[in-house]
């Protein structure tokens, strides 16, 4: 994945809100495997910032530094990469034109709320409430989704593989999460995360759109990374005036790889969005993320597994191979 999205087409131009009407084939036998790889990443990725919003006591700060990390380096790529530098500049000057509709190119708000949601919530509701409330969010958000043609895959029928993939997502990360379901918070404060949920989905479809457009995924990820960067650092500035500075900086360098794992966890993301459709690719990551996490548990503390957990973890594989299973295409 160096060179051009091969399966980019042409964005109808002058601000058009339309729906992307694509005609593609079949997904790559590799694309479902690769993106449940990206969510097992994304899975390290929140581990990592986790540890790293402990050590500041701050997850505000945490977040922002991670993203922040991201951009740096993707600014350095653009340094090496002139082919990619020239089409985010020109990328730059369609938005300015309004040749291509801002409120599609600003998917980095997603991952912000996601991780604003988190910070707000988490504390309250729990993990796995989190991680449930979340995942129904971006199932629902994908088949809606793709049946309006917003991704850069066109319309995609919801066929009954399709409905009933997404059904047993919800199902299994429900089963493998119920160990840590444990809260009294209000129920209207289930809300936080499925919004973040929804935010997710609908980042998947507008980069997916920004990578169509503009012919290199990386663009799309640039664009995260600027605007994520810039939410969160807001975010961080308000949080340190009412709570005050987080902890000295740590020394552990495995502590800011966060930032280059969202790259590639982004950049993978964007570059699937076309072949897979947005709720195959968000049922193939939130299945990736969900086995990461098992497995991560596992090494850190092997004696809390549960069959349960195992086999909610398995489960999540088949609902993204059930989805992905449907070829019926507008």
């Amino acid at each position: 994945m160096t060179g051009p999205a091969s399966h980019a087409t042409p964005q109808p131009s002058a601000g058009t809100t339309a729906p992307s009407r694509a005609t593609h084939r079949p997904a790559p036998w590799w694309a479902v495997p690769a993106a449940i790889v990206c969510g097992v990443m994304g899975a390290i990725q929140a581990r990592i910032n986790s540890d790293l919003a402990a050590e500041l006591d701050d997850g505000f700060a945490a977040s922002a530094i991670s993203f922040g990390t991201g951009l740096v380096i993707l600014l350095l790529l653009l340094v090496i990469m002139p082919t990619v530098r020239h089409l985010a500049a020109r990328f730059w000057r369609e938005l300015r034109s309004r040749e291509f509709p801002w409120y599609l190119a600003i998917g980095g708000v997603g991952g912000a709320v996601y991780v604003l949601g988190q910070a707000f919530s988490v504390s309250l509701l729990g993990v796995a409430l989190f991680i449930v409330c979340v995942v129904a969010g971006q199932t629902v958000t994908g088949l809606v989704v793709d049946r309006v043609g917003l991704g850069p895959g066109g319309v995609r029928h919801l066929t009954p593989l399709r409905v009933l993939g997404a059904a047993l997502m919800v199902v299994s990360v429900v089963l493998a999460m119920s160990r840590g379901f444990s809260t009294q918070a209000p129920w209207y404060l289930l809300a936080l995360p499925m919004v973040a949920g929804v935010a997710m989905g609908l980042q998947q479809a507008t980069n997916g759109r920004v990578t169509q457009h503009s012919g290199h995924f990386l663009v799309a990820t640039l664009g995260n990374f600027v605007v994520g960067t810039a939410v969160l650092a807001l975010a961080a500035s308000m949080h340190m005036l009412a709570a005050g500075a987080p902890q000295a900086l740590p020394p552990n360098p495995l502590l800011y790889l966060g930032g280059p794992i969202g790259i590639v966890f982004i950049a993978m993301a964007a570059y699937l969005a076309g072949p897979l459709g947005v709720l195959t690719l968000a049922m193939s990551t939130i299945a990736g993320q969900i086995v990461g996490s098992v497995v991560i548990d596992a090494i850190a503390a092997p004696g809390h597994l549960t069959v349960t957990t195992v086999a909610g973890a398995a489960l999540t594989l088949l609902a993204a191979v059930l989805a992905a299973s449907s070829r019926r295409r507008a």
